[in-house]
């Protein structure tokens, strides 16, 4: 099974382009009737649901950001009747009210097909059993993946998240093809493994699928050494649908977009206004096949690239690159603007732990950023002047590569927290 819907999957240019200019008519039309907070937006900008008739009007349309939800909290932005949804999930809520996202049945079976999608260009299939290691709950994570996988007809084993050597147990004992977790999470398996004994190469696992945080391509390869599987990205953030909103194919260079129902933009963070091909700026999703909260231009704040252009796999939906930070949560550390995927990338360039965490404080009016990284048990052997020189050798590497300086800091083996989720990796002590 090389595509799940084919049809659209492999659709030509113009028939994607007829899908998207049908349903974003019918989106504005009813966002403005039913939906009081884009009916002024509307008005503000002089624009009627007549106005917007193909998908290249939509550059006419007001942006959505996520303070639009929390200042409409928690159904303000509900487009259908109470007695329509049958599903509400949230957020987790890290600043401010959480985001509420409602789904009617038909939107459901939107995401599910969305995830089964991501599942069968992993290599999935029916006869497939998933090992499901997101969170169950509020979060989108595990019931999305739960979903795509039923969808699928495979078996979902809704293990959760937690518990990492019974993880180790039902990975052995159920013998599961596919693994579906946070990156990081799926590294301190990973390692948790290696510390009890238990040879990747002995599970049946082939493959996993990790989103829900950013992650970079050594990253990846880390992954597929500590596991022995092939490593496939999924994106989705809970505003728009959950995971499946894009996802890897096995040429794993790119997350083709579901533009059939999320319509990709990429908009300079700015001016806002739309970047050619292959130009990184801010992503901008429409969602032109939701029915209870179907967003018009929201802001992910996600800094990434769109490419068009034809992938190996068959497939022609447009293709989004990983993201490569935030435009909101990017680190400014005396005016230079730093992401943690670039620190991640030095620390795992130079064969360190891929266990680290960032601390941002402020002496003197000045910023102060110091990299904490695991030591592997073998450097925590080394005498004290060499623990010193690799310090030196990474700082040296993280200027090069940020271009601003950072205190580095080598710490025991296994003495930085360990996440079931999403990895906590910036402590920021500023008052800014």
């Amino acid at each position: 099974m090389k595509y799940f819907d084919p049809q659209i999957e492999t659709a030509s240019r113009e028939t994607l382009c007829g899908i998207q200019s049908e349903r974003l008519a019918s989106i504005v039309k009813r966002c403005y009737d039913h939906v009081p907070f884009y009916r002024r937006k509307f008005d503000e900008a002089g624009l009627l649901p007549g106005d917007v008739k193909s998908i290249d009007d939509i550059t006419k349309l007001p942006f959505t950001v996520k303070q639009d939800l929390r200042d409409n909290y928690p159904f303000g932005l509900f487009a259908v009747p109470r007695e329509d949804i049958v599903r509400i999930h949230a957020s987790s809520g890290t600043t401010g009210k959480q985001t509420v996202v409602g789904y009617t049945e038909n939107d459901v079976e939107i995401w599910s097909r969305s995830a089964a999608r991501a599942i069968v260009a992993a290599g999935g299939t029916k006869a497939d059993r998933i090992h499901i290691a997101y969170g169950y709950g509020l979060f989108t994570g595990g019931l999305g993946l739960h979903y795509g996988a039923e969808k699928l007809g495979a078996a979902a084993i809704p293990v959760s998240s937690g518990n990492t050597m019974r993880q180790i147990q039902l990975l052995e004992d159920f013998e599961p093809d596919i693994l579906c977790c946070t990156p990081s999470y799926a590294l301190t398996i990973g390692e948790a493994m290696r510390g009890a004994g238990v040879d990747a190469k002995k599970l049946r696992l082939r493959a996993g699928i990790f989103g829900a945080e950013p992650w970079t391509e050594a990253m990846r390869a880390e992954i597929e050494s500590v596991l022995d599987i092939k490593a496939y990205d999924i994106y989705g953030l809970s505003e728009i649908a959950g995971p499946g909103v894009s996802f890897d194919c096995c040429m794993q260079n790119g997350m083709h977009v579901c533009e059939d129902y999320f319509y990709p933009e990429i908009v300079d963070p700015d001016t806002l206004e739309p970047v050619p091909d292959g130009t990184f700026g801010e992503l901008v999703f429409t969602c032109i096949g939701k029915e209870a909260l179907p967003l018009i231009r929201y802001r992910t704040r996600d800094i990434s690239c769109l490419t068009h252009e034809t992938c190996e796999c068959g497939r022609t939906l447009v293709k989004m690159m990983k993201p490569k930070g935030r435009s909101d949560d990017m680190l400014i550390i005396r005016g230079v603007n730093v992401f943690p995927s670039q620190v991640e990338h030095v620390i795992l360039t130079l064969g360190l732990e891929p266990n680290y965490q960032i601390v941002v404080d402020r002496a003197k009016n000045l910023d102060v950023m110091t990299v904490c990284v695991e030591m592997s048990d073998a450097v925590f052997s080394d005498a004290v002047r060499e623990v010193e020189r690799r310090e030196k050798e990474i700082a040296s590497a993280m200027q090069s590569v940020l271009g601003v300086s950072a205190k580095v800091r080598l710490v025991e083996p296994r003495s930085l927290p360990r996440s079931e989720g999403k990895a906590v990796r910036v402590v920021d002590n500023r008052k800014i």
